[in-house]
Parts: structure tokens; C-alpha cells; sequence
């Protein structure tokens, strides 16, 4: 009996593989060599070294990019799209960042906003507003695009080295779009959580996303990276910013296409590079940002009730 059921199977799958006019291959396309794409291998050391290059080297940056915010989603049931804005970017280790957004063409100020770690501020010229309020606050407007911190720019360009005590795992992940390497960086305490994942696309070893978790694995971050192009300005031996996996190498790159989305603040920003330079010493008083004259103070995260009565300058 299990004889002659094996041979009903073999033949079942002669059947399939031949069909009953011959050949069951519907298509086929052959990829020319020079297009087919090459993964590239990497240890999960090399990956390590290659990230912590970049986060440990980036002191300083001063950019300028082309920046379109999206508020809401499919899930709020509102999506809000923006006019795109020109701005001027500066950031410093270890929590300094000012970035001042402009109209194009008549290039008035939109929108100036600065932190310092502990305290954002954002000017709103066309409101006569001037928000403040405390970085950690996790408070959230019911209009995402006020949701908008420019710490969270800093998290996305400033990246956090991987210390030699934080447990790290590697891990493959390939679909239509390529193939990944994924380093999960962990979170210790009674229970692990996942605090970080850093991806490297497999065609050239560069990071092309990080996604940053907070508590109960909720994704506060989900920051892409593409089109990796030499820097403007030259980087010494020494403070190298290297995409590569050769911590020798010279060569210095920057991401020049960066979406950053955050879904649990509801908006996104596309920032478009236009102009970078690195590790170049920026005067502490370009990250101040004092409030204007006859501007409403408005302070993000205070009840009217316990909100301090304030004057204007």
C-alpha cells in the first residue's frame, strides 16, 4: 500500500512539473550581470566598527536642506501636507541643535527653533508665538505638525555610539527591495527589550535606517537614509566619518536623502541635503534662541492652572 501511494505522488509531481501540453513556465526574465546586485558580507564586529565610526567622529554639522513636513496618517483619518521650506541647520554634541526654516523665493523666517537637551524653543513668526517647553515632556498636540521637536532632529543626525556593554545581535533581512543586515541593539533590566535597530543595505554596507524603541517596544523612531555622497568639506585622518567598513579609510560620506517618522508624534519630515559640512567649530551663541519682541510666550506642557503669569519682553 505505501508503494503504490508513493508512486501516485511521483507521478502527481510529474505531472505538475511537465502539465499535460509540456513546459508549466509561464516566464522567465534573465538579469544582464552588470544589473544584478551584489550582496556584500560583513561580521557583525565590522558592522559595529563601521556605525560607531560615524556616530563617534560627527561632532558638528552644518547643513542646508530642502524640508517637507506630512502631519497625520491614514490612522488619525487627516493628512496634512506642507509647503516645502528651505532651512539652515546646525547641531553639536552633545544636545546643541538650531534649525531656522524659510519660505523659498522671499526666504522669510517660518519657522526657528533651537534646543539644548533639556529645554526646547521654537519662534513662530507668522503666529507671534514663542513656545517653550521641556524636552522629556512626552505630552502630545492634537495637531501633529506642533508635535515637531527639534531634539528629534538631532536624534536622527547625531547618532548614539553603541557602547562596548550593550548587548547586540545580527541578524539577515532580505525581500524584493534587497538585502539587509540588522544589528538589534538591547535594552538590559528584568526584562530585555529592544532599544535600537540599525540596518546596512547589503549592496554597499551603508546604514540605510534606524528605528529607535522606547518602553513595551513602542517605535518612537523610524529614520531612513539614502543616496550617500562624499561631504563637502575635508574631514582630517583623525576625525575620518567613514561609510565604509575600513576604519583607515579616508573617504567620508553623508546621507543626502533622510525621512524621518515619527508615529507616534503622527508627522514625517523628507529632508533633502543640499549642502553639509562636518566637525566644523560652530560659536555657542548660534544655538541661542531668545524670545521676540512682543511675542505670545507659550509654554508646551502646562495646565492653564499651574501656567506662571508671564511678561512680554
Amino acid at each position: 500500500m505505501r508503494c503504490v501511494q508513493t508512486c501516485l505522488f511521483l507521478a502527481t509531481l510529474a505531472a505538475v512539473s511537465c502539465g499535460c501540453h509540456g513546459r508549466t513556465i509561464t516566464g522567465r526574465t534573465v538579469v544582464p550581470q552588470a544589473e544584478r546586485p551584489v550582496a556584500k558580507d560583513a561580521t557583525r564586529e565590522e558592522l559595529l566598527a563601521a556605525y560607531n565610526a560615524i556616530a563617534r567622529n560627527t561632532k558638528t554639522l552644518n547643513a542646508t536642506v530642502e524640508l517637507k513636513p506630512t502631519a497625520g496618517s491614514r490612522y488619525s483619518g487627516v493628512i496634512d501636507e506642507y509647503h516645502e521650506v528651505k532651512a539652515f541647520l546646525l547641531a553639536a554634541r552633545p544636545a546643541e541643535i538650531r534649525m531656522i526654516g524659510q519660505a523659498p523665493v522671499i526666504g522669510k523666517t517660518v519657522f526657528d527653533m533651537a534646543s539644548d537637551g533639556d529645554t526646547f524653543r521654537v519662534s513662530i513668526p507668522s503666529k507671534n508665538k514663542f513656545l517653550v517647553g521641556s524636552v522629556a515632556s512626552e505630552k502630545s498636540s492634537a495637531k501633529p505638525i506642533e508635535n515637531l521637536r527639534p531634539q528629534h532632529l538631532l536624534d536622527a543626525l547625531l547618532w548614539p555610539e553603541i557602547r562596548k556593554e550593550e548587548a547586540v545581535t545580527l541578524r539577515e533581512f532580505n525581500n524584493e527591495l534587497g538585502r539587509y543586515y540588522v544589528l538589534t541593539v538591547l535594552r538590559g533590566g528584568y526584562q530585555l527589550e529592544v532599544l535600537r535597530e540599525i540596518w546596512f543595505d547589503r549592496s554597499n554596507l551603508q546604514v540605510s535606517r534606524i528605528q529607535t524603541f522606547g518602553p513595551k517596544g513602542t517605535l518612537l523612531s523610524d529614520v531612513s537614509f539614502a543616496d550617500w555622497q562624499p561631504l563637502d568639506n575635508p574631514v582630517p585622518q583623525n576625525g575620518a566619518v567613514s561609510s565604509t567598513l575600513s576604519p583607515t579609510s579616508t573617504v567620508t560620506f553623508s546621507s543626502r536623502t533622510i525621512s524621518i517618522d515619527r508615529p507616534h508624534d503622527d508627522y514625517k519630515l523628507e529632508l533633502q541635503v543640499t549642502k553639509i559640512a562636518v566637525n566644523e567649530e560652530i560659536p555657542a551663541d548660534r544655538f541661542k534662541l531668545e524670545q521676540p519682541a512682543g511675542a505670545e510666550l507659550v509654554r508646551v506642557g502646562e495646565t492653564p492652572e499651574n501656567k506662571p503669569t508671564e511678561t512680554k519682553p
